[in-house]
Order: structure tokens, then C-alpha cells, then sequence
């Protein structure tokens, strides 16, 4: 993934004005970007564990580069003492469909999801062993306007789409943020949270015959959680399952 940041300027006749339009570049490299999915919840007294494992990708080098990781805030465990602030209906979903589709044997907390499929060697604070060589997707681009708030995405596929429709998925991610957990399970804790999940929306979006793939979507307003940084993430998935095509992002 690169990441570029414009600088534009205006003239005036009457004089120099020097007003940075901010823009930032996201693109993704030829190969498969990785998505990894962790399903927790601030009620699961399991699930801080695996918060901590996620948290430290952040000094991997490889972040957004061969893997983009999410964190869903599930919503089952809210009603067992502790309301989880991150968690959304829509989490608890997505892992209900990844269930539906036979990608997970089961759906518990917490639970991570590689490639659409269970992975449980983060017990043994191992990395999931990406190959050498990843299978070529496509080059995905996303141009990211601030002042417009606008996402201006880009596609050129190096594999067979058989869809005439794909999905557009954008992900606004907290880095940094803490709860003070008061009830349930994890009662008197300080929890620490990278790479949360504060705003996931959809685009259905329709294909051409053209060989570079282009569309204009709005970007997500960014919550305000209390995160310490703002990341983004898109990805292009099938309509008919969560198979994910391409992906890339990185911080705001």
C-alpha cells in the first residue's frame, strides 16, 4: 500500500493565496491484501487477549501492505452486564453470515476470521503464515478528498470477475481507544482497543467492459470515540458471499 498526501494551491490575480486542499492516496499492490477479522467484545473476559494480539500488528511491517486488520465489536454480550460502546447489530451479523457461508465451525468470542476462514493459532502468539507469493487480484486505488468527502476508487483486475455487480466496502477504524469497564465479565478493567470498527458502510456498484473499473462514493463521516488516530480501510467483495477481492487502506 502506498500512501501519497496532495498539497494544491490557488492564485488570485489580486494575490497569492496558498489554500492546501488535503487528498490522500490509498493503493494496494498487485498481490492479495489480506483481511483479518476479530470478533470480541468488552463483555467477553476471553476476549482481551486477543485484543492485545491484534493491537501489536501495529508494528508490523507488513500492515497495510499484506494484511488489513478489523476489529467487529459483536453485540450478543451486551446484555450480560456490560454494553459494549463499539459494538453494532451489523458485526454481529457479518459473523452470523461468515457462519451461514461455512466459513466458521461455530460463532463464539473471541473468534478470528483470515480469508474468510477460522483461525485459532493467534493462542499461540503466532502470525498467520502468509505465502511467499500471494495470488495477483488487481491493483485497487482509493483517492480520499477531504474537503469534498469524497472516496474516488479505482480497480484494474489482473483475475476473472464473473459478477456484473461487486460491493464497495469502507471501514473507518479507531486506533488507541480505552474503555473502563464498570459490570459483566471483564468488571474493573482498563481495555485497550487498536483498528476497532466505527463505521462500516456498502456501495453496490456495477461493472463495465473497461479495463480500469472507476467509481465516485462519499466517505463515511469519522466518529469521534475518543480514538487516538482514524484509519481507512476498502474493500471489494462479491455480492453473493464476503469473499473479499482486493483491499488496501491505511491511516487518516
Amino acid at each position: 500500500m502506498n500512501t501519497q498526501h496532495c498539497l494544491l494551491f490557488f492564485t488570485s490575480s489580486l494575490l497569492l493565496l496558498t489554500t492546501p486542499v488535503f487528498c490522500q492516496e490509498f493503493t494496494s499492490t498487485p498481490e492479495a491484501t489480506e483481511l483479518i477479522e476479530l470478533y470480541t467484545s468488552e463483555g467477553c473476559s476471553s476476549c482481551p487477549p486477543a485484543d492485545k494480539w491484534l493491537r501489536q500488528l501495529k508494528s508490523n511491517p507488513q500492515l497495510f501492505k499484506k494484511f488489513l486488520p478489523l476489529s467487529f465489536h459483536v453485540d450478543y454480550w451486551n446484555r450480560l452486564g456490560w454494553r459494549d460502546r463499539f459494538s453494532r447489530p451489523q458485526h454481529t451479523n457479518r459473523q452470523y453470515q461468515h457462519h451461514k457461508e461455512g466459513n466458521i465451525n461455530q460463532v463464539y468470542t473471541p473468534e478470528f476470521v483470515i480469508n474468510n476462514k477460522e483461525w485459532r493459532n493467534w493462542r499461540l502468539n503466532k502470525l498467520f503464515p502468509w505465502p511467499d507469493k500471494q495470488e495477483k487480484a488487481g491493483i485497487l486505488k482509493a483517492e480520499y478528498n477531504r474537503k469534498q468527502q469524497q472516496l474516488n476508487v479505482s480497480f484494474t483486475p489482473e483475475l476473472n470477475i464473473n459478477d456484473n455487480e461487486l460491493i464497495i466496502n469502507v471501514a473507518v477504524l479507531g486506533m488507541g481507544l480505552s474503555s473502563h469497564v464498570k459490570l459483566g465479565e471483564n468488571r474493573g478493567r482498563m481495555l485497550e482497543h487498536d483498528f476497532v470498527v466505527l463505521e462500516h458502510n456498502q456501495h453496490r456498484i456495477m461493472l463495465t467492459n473497461a479495463k480500469t473499473q472507476q467509481w465516485q462514493i462519499t466517505m463515511p463521516t469519522i466518529p469521534e470515540n475518543g480514538q487516538k488516530q482514524s484509519a481507512l480501510v476498502i474493500w471489494l467483495s462479491s455480492t453473493k458471499s464476503l469473499d473479499v477481492i482486493q483491499a488496501t487502506g491505511g491511516y487518516l
